[in-house]
């Protein structure tokens, strides 16, 4: 089953064959989502005369790219001590940069490529029901500016002034950064498709991947020969020979509501195209889509024993529930509200919990994801910087921290069910506990030590 996204463009679709015959190109891109996209973008603006080939399992945006939140949010998921330790903080504050300022470059491709995609750059509010919550909140704004973020990327907005945006009862303060868009993820995917046709890339869909190696990629059927290949399967690397453990999938679930009426909207406020997510560990995102529905997602259960990517379709029923509930909590007045699908999809975790762009000159292979559900802008920037990297230019971006080898697998089987799981479990345990008693509780510091970020 497709996200709700994917079936309000299944009509009319765009077929697109799949490979059939051998051939040859300069860049071969495995994956049809945003990484894969966007880097066939990047390189033919930087370079037109490039012949690309892009090679897609199943259709294009099939995996998260078609069924995320469609937040297009300026920030890296990762651990900024560590890319210091590396590359120092100057270079860890010009990646922080660098990502918020690629939710206006999206939005200018967007915009110059004619994309139908409900774009709209209105910023994100982050909502804190607790005073725990709160300070948790303030503690992140300091965070960030020790980091180089400067006073107007993130406020504190008190209740009085949340009510201006959104009237959330439970909520007492939130944060709102400006650097945040709203996207229909499906639309953007497609519309990125169409804009590297008519740059001259070539799609195949229905063309899943065998054999990854250095100058050629194969299908069940042929292969392509190419001087650099660029591996973008995101949550769907495991399935590639060898790679069961590179990149953990992970699941996240969403419901969408049916259109509401003017008198709900009227009652709940949210009058812009802000994002919202909130601060609890087990946390949520949602959005208020074009057409008057609120979608909203959390990650449920996350993890299938051994990197199963099976079931994209219908969330659990559970999961569902659960994020009905949680809409109903922000938002009493949406008791009775209908749900008009549930859907769940894969994202991609490396086990340092960050993402990676890494480009072997020698061999001409290149990999970028990793993104912990924070992919929508971050492959953009992950493109640019392959771009850059397979081209030989020495830019800002090539300076990047975030441009390293991954050093390390997941765990083999239990262990990494067991691990993931049971961190989840105690992060669920620690929202539990901090509601119960106002203050933090020990079952979050396991996924604190494991280097896990909200």
């Amino acid at each position: 089953m497709t996200s709700f996204w994917s079936q309000e463009i299944a009509a009319p679709g765009v077929a697109r064959p799949a490979l059939s015959t051998d051939r040859d190109a300069d860049v071969c891109i495995v994956g049809g989502g945003y990484t894969g996209l966007w880097s066939a973008y990047e390189l033919l603006r930087a370079e037109p005369s490039l012949e690309i080939v892009i090679l897609e399992a199943e259709t294009i945006g099939f995996g998260a790219s078609g069924r995320n939140g469609g937040w297009v949010l300026g920030a890296i998921a990762g651990d900024r001590e560590w890319w210091a330790r590396r590359s120092g903080r100057a270079a860890v504050a010009a990646q922080d940069a660098a990502i918020r300022e690629t939710v206006g470059h999206v939005g200018q491709v967007i915009e110059h490529e004619h994309i139908e995609c409900d774009f709209v750059h209105g910023g994100t509010l982050r909502v804190a029901e607790t005073a725990l919550e709160r300070t948790r909140l303030q503690d992140g704004i300091a965070y960030a500016r020790s980091w180089g973020a400067g006073t107007a990327d993130s406020v504190l907005l008190g209740a009085d002034e949340l009510r201006e945006r959104m009237r959330i009862p439970s909520a007492i303060a939130a944060t709102f950064s400006p650097h945040c868009a709203r996207v229909q993820p499906a639309k953007l995917a497609g519309g990125l498709a169409q804009a590297v046709e008519r740059r001259g890339a070539s799609v195949y869909e229905r063309s899943r991947v065998t054999a990854i190696a250095p100058g050629e990629v194969r299908t069940e059927s042929a292969a392509v020969r190419a001087r650099h290949v660029i591996r973008a399967t995101e949550a769907y690397t495991a399935r590639l020979p060898g790679l069961r453990r590179r990149l953990l999938p992970m699941r996240s679930s969403m419901i969408i509501t049916a259109p509401l009426d003017e008198a709900t909207w009227t009652a709940i406020g949210w009058e812009g195209a802000e994002t919202l997510g909130d601060a609890r560990h087990v946390y949520i995102y949602a959005q208020r889509t074009v057409d008057g529905r609120i979608a909203i997602g959390g990650r449920g259960k996350p993890y299938r024993y051994g990197s199963d990517t099976e079931g994209e379709g219908e969330a659990d029923p559970a999961v569902a529930a659960e994020l009905r509930a949680r809409l109903c909590e922000l938002f009493p007045v949406l008791a009775d509200v209908r749900i008009d699908a549930t859907w769940q999809g894969v994202l991609g975790v490396t086990r340092p919990w960050r993402p990676t762009v890494s480009f072997d000159p020698a061999t001409g292979l290149a990999w970028a994801g990793g993104y912990v559900g924070e992919g929508v802008a971050a492959a953009n920037l992950a493109a640019r910087t392959l771009t850059d990297l397979i081209l030989q230019r020495r830019t800002a971006l090539t300076k990047l921290p975030w441009i390293a080898p991954l050093e390390r697998d997941w765990e083999p089987e239990p262990l990494r069910w067991i691990g993931v799981n049971a961190v989840y479990e105690s992060l669920r345990r620690a929202d539990i506990a901090e509601r119960r008693t106002g203050r933090a509780s020990p079952f979050a510091l396991p996924a604190k030590l494991l280097g896990i970020t909200h």
